[in-house]
């Protein structure tokens, strides 16, 4: 039997974009896109951490200061509050798979220290946690 599959949303941002796979009680699955040339934002989030892993394209991630450069089945973890972002210096997209855990996971959780998009500061509350 062949898997149907399913159309998931892609949520497009100025650096690429991406879509929610799946989402339970403490976590969220979302397959990231980063177009060549392109990053997003130096942030960091108050209630999550993230992991990781690199399906397609070589990005250069910088976690707490500490710049790297990954591959396809390469992972790394962010901790919560850590500083981090993933850029596209090559010639075809990244894919990255992440899986986010923690208390709270709404795109609302984001702290930017540094924006090529002019979106610094911390992000438009779209829903109140309680």
């Amino acid at each position: 039997m062949t898997p149907r599959r399913r159309s998931i949303p892609f949520e497009p941002r100025p650096w690429g974009g991406f879509s929610t796979l799946e989402e339970g009680p403490g976590y969220k699955v979302k397959r990231l896109v980063v177009e060549p040339g392109q990053r997003f934002s130096l942030q960091k989030h108050r209630h999550r951490a993230e992991h990781w892993v690199v399906v397609a394209g070589s990005p250069r991630v910088l976690i707490n200061g500490r710049a790297r450069r990954l591959k396809p089945r390469d992972s790394v973890t962010v901790p919560r509050g850590a500083w981090h972002r993933a850029e596209n210096p090559g010639r075809v997209p990244v894919v990255i798979i992440e899986v986010q855990h923690g208390s709270y996971l709404g795109e609302d959780d984001i702290v930017r220290r540094q924006d090529d998009y002019g979106r610094t500061g911390t992000a438009p509350v779209s829903r109140r946690r309680k």
